[in-house]
């Protein structure tokens, strides 16, 4: 018998799954009380090899996030200037393996299957297939996808535009987006006369950027890396660092041992946060590894806001003890306004609501504030559990306030860190991806582009949904991401994706938006993070901007997954050319062929990228300016740092119902499913479970194992279900819940949003468990 050659070999063993996988093999065990370590290592490697092959994995993973390398098209969290062969984590390296895995997505795939049946099919088994190799078409009363040449498909595209007004289109933007993709997308949009620009920010930090913009004048975080280590207490709210961002769990280690005190605050006991073992390290693989939470305050789900008025009404309590002693008199005099109102509000502050909203005893709080109280450098780190609340806005303003009162901003070693998901979102934000963009930056864009951007603000996420449900929408063009699956209200935005007349998704892997569908469909696959990028002008590189303002190249390395693939760039340049004509006023190819015309264009119209070409060449790229950060200037309309007066109204859930917060499991990146298991909580082969505290469950009637449908009611009158769910008792806070997202965005109603910010409110859903009904 004849040899296979390593290609079939390497093809054999990434073969994809061709069932969807079935509850019924799951499996519950403990939850860890330790993260990464060495089945951290098997696991990356065994889902690498499983995708790539051996030669690919090691050829791949050993460029992840090095200088001369790509960046990691998973979580945007920082590199240091110090790295070393191996500076990635397992998610990280499950995110690599998902974009440079060897499985195919060909026009033969899609002769197979139709559109209906795919919409039938799982998240999971749907990203399995692999990538995407063609350009492809369905064409209105179709139920198949066939190929179609690129200037078809802009040629397609393009007509859908020009037969609508401008604002009959929406442009949707995924966080993986390099900065120059994003601006000249951003640039497209408005040349055709819209600001419909939702992004994957509207879902996430939305509400971060609201309230800091507010307070501080700047909507990014205001720390370093050096900041961490020169903490003297590090609080993280609402954050699962061990599945999200794992890398952070190093540098808190390293906060940890140059004396940092770290409380975590969260309604699930995580795993990263109680102990770390560094795989980088023998410790790490041999040992017990590092304790990394100094306390753990199980808060009740909305009760962050309550519990950082009630440390702040403690602080003022001590300062009245010890006049001078305890708040930062001189900075607040000078760098603050609204303090006297402010402090007379939380004067007025309930203990009973406090306690009641958080969960917790007074004796717990108190435990923190004298904490804060010892600490000279104090630095607040949040993620989603902080961000997709009704009232998160005024939760992360009273954050503000908390760090202000004792001038813990524009200093080493504090300040805020609201850590960012996707690898440039945050960057994307900075190109002008935004639905409501600043007047100065379209006078910029306007002045460098010699045209007139319009001024209207778009449509963001839910508005954008919400259009499209009421027929306002004849396209939807999505830049990345898998809008569907990430939004809320399932079936809602199911039906408004539907009622569209043409959707466009640049994709570099199958996803569930390729199965929702307008009455035609353009699949525009492109190149990922980790492929080289030949052009007209040679050789090009993009640039990314991570959660600490930091902006560096990436270069991709691998050959192309198939030669019929483009850029971003490209395909957003190739677009305009169609949509605009050769005449127009933008040089779209000369764009496209050369990526430092973009960055110089960049250079022009957005502060703080002079010399972009020049200072991104540097090893480890740049940092943004951040006034707040950099010399205590604070933007905003009184020219200081404002305290706000935040209300706080504690959620009370009716009699027999549980708060719900939507999670990622430990083999996901938000609605990316790299696997079924989540070996963190202890679950394996499935992804249909409600972790609920055993009390609740006693009080309930129900029991373990037991299998419900999750039942939310919401003010619009309507009743949604989300079926077949098994419970699992876990030591969740007392009254709250959690499962996976997206199986359970279908609870959240598309008008059910945060105040000022318009994020879904996921990680607050009131629901009843009902036993599932047999037939």
């Amino acid at each position: 018998m004849a040899k296979s050659s390593p290609s079939t070999r390497v093809c054999a063993m990434s073969k994809p799954p061709v069932h969807d996988p079935d509850d019924r093999e799951l499996q519950v065990g403990k939850p860890k009380t330790w993260a990464v370590g060495a089945p951290a290592v098997a696991h990356a490697l065994q889902i690498s090899q499983q995708q790539m092959g051996a030669r690919r994995t090691a050829l791949t993973l050993l460029r992840v996030n090095q200088k001369d390398g790509f960046d990691c098209p998973g979580c945007a969290w920082p590199e240091g200037p110090e790295r070393s062969h191996f500076e990635f984590c397992e998610n990280g390296a499950k995110a690599v393996a998902e974009e440079a895995t060897v499985r195919r997505v060909t026009p033969e795939f899609f002769a197979e299957h139709s559109v209906h049946e795919l919409a039938g099919k799982t998240d999971y088994w749907l990203g399995q297939q692999g990538r995407l190799t063609d350009p492809m078409y369905k064409a209105p009363g179709e139920d198949h996808y066939r190929p179609v040449s690129w200037d078809a498909a802009f040629r397609i595209a393009a007509d859908e535009l020009r037969a609508g007004t401008p604002d009959e289109a929406v442009f949707y933007t995924s966080g993986r987006t390099s900065n120059e993709a994003a601006f000249l997308y951003q640039l497209l949009v408005r040349r055709h006369g819209t600001n419909n620009l939702p992004d994957c920010s509207n879902m996430c930090h939305e509400s971060s950027g609201s309230a800091l913009t507010e307070t501080l004048g700047v909507g990014k975080g205001s720390v370093s890396l050096e900041d961490l280590y020169k903490a003297d207490l590090i609080l993280v709210a609402g954050q699962n660092p061990g599945t999200n961002h794992p890398r952070m769990l190093s540098a808190l280690e390293r906060a940890k041992k140059a004396g940092a005190a770290i409380v975590s605050v969260n309604p699930l006991p995580e795993a990263g946060l109680i102990r770390f073992k560094n795989p980088q390290k023998a410790s790490g693989v041999l040992g017990s590894g590092t304790a990394l939470s100094d306390e753990f305050l199980q808060i009740r789900l909305n009760g962050d806001l309550a519990l950082f008025r009630g440390i702040n009404r403690l602080l003022l309590e001590a300062e009245d003890a010890a006049p001078g002693t305890v708040l930062d008199r001189e900075f607040i005099e000078r760098h603050t306004h609204g303090f006297e109102e402010f402090a007379a509000d939380v004067r007025k502050t309930s203990w009973e609501d406090v306690l009641e909203a958080t969960g917790l005893t007074r004796g717990q709080i108190e435990a923190v504030a004298a904490r804060v109280l010892r600490s000279e450098r104090v630095i607040v780190c949040w993620a989603m559990g902080l961000t997709q609340h009704k009232n998160s806005v005024p939760t992360i303003r009273e954050v503000v306030n908390f760090l202000l009162m004792r001038g813990n901003v524009g200093r080493p070693g504090a300040g805020v860190c609201p850590v960012r998901g996707h690898s440039n979102v945050q960057g994307d934000r900075t190109m002008g991806i935004y639905e409501k963009p600043a007047a100065a930056f379209l006078d910029a864009l306007g002045a460098e582009f010699s045209f007139e951007p319009p001024r209207e603000h778009g449509y963001d996420t839910v508005e954008a949904i919400r259009a499209m449900r009421d027929g306002k929408v004849r396209v939807f063009m999505g830049l990345g991401g898998n809008f569907v699956a990430a939004t809320p209200d399932t079936a809602v935005t199911e039906a408004a994706m539907r009622g569209c007349r043409l959707t466009v998704q640049v994709s570099t892997k199958l996803n569930r938006s390729h199965a929702v569908t307008g009455e035609a469909a353009l699949i525009l696959p492109c190149l990922g993070r980790t492929e080289k990028d030949e052009q007209d002008g040679g050789a090009q590189f993009v640039t990314v901007e991570d959660s600490m303002s930091m902006v560096h190249a990436s270069r991709g390395r691998l050959a192309p997954a198939s030669k019929h693939l483009r850029s971003e760039v490209s395909i957003v340049a190739g677009l305009a050319q169609e949509l605009f004509g050769a005449g127009d006023a933008v040089e779209w190819t000369s764009l496209a062929g050369d990526y430092d015309l973009i960055r110089d264009h960049v250079s022009r119209v957005i502060p703080g990228f002079a010399d972009f070409n020049a200072k991104v060449r540097q090893p480890d790229g740049f940092q943004l300016p951040h006034g707040p950060r950099d010399s205590r200037t604070f933007p905003t309309a009184t020219g200081k740092a404002n305290f706000t007066v935040n209300e706080l109204e504690v959620l009370r859930v009716p009699a027999g119902s549980l708060l719900l917060q939507t999670v990622r499991s430990h083999d996901q990146y938000n609605t990316t499913i790299y696997g079924l298991d989540d070996r963190y909580r202890g679950i394996k082969q499935g992804r249909r479970v409600v972790f609920v505290n055993p009390e609740d469950l006693a009080e309930l009637g129900l029991s373990d194992g037991q299998s419900v449908d999750l039942v939310s009611s919401w003010s619009d009158g309507l009743t949604r279900r989300a079926a077949a769910f098994r419970i699992v008792s876990y030591a969740t806070a007392k009254g709250c819940a959690a499962a996976y997202f997206p199986e359970t965005n279908v609870l959240v109603p598309l008008d059910s949003t945060a105040d000022t910010s318009n994020t879904p409110t996921s990680k607050s859903v009131v629901v009843r468990l009902e036993p599932t009904r047999t037939e």
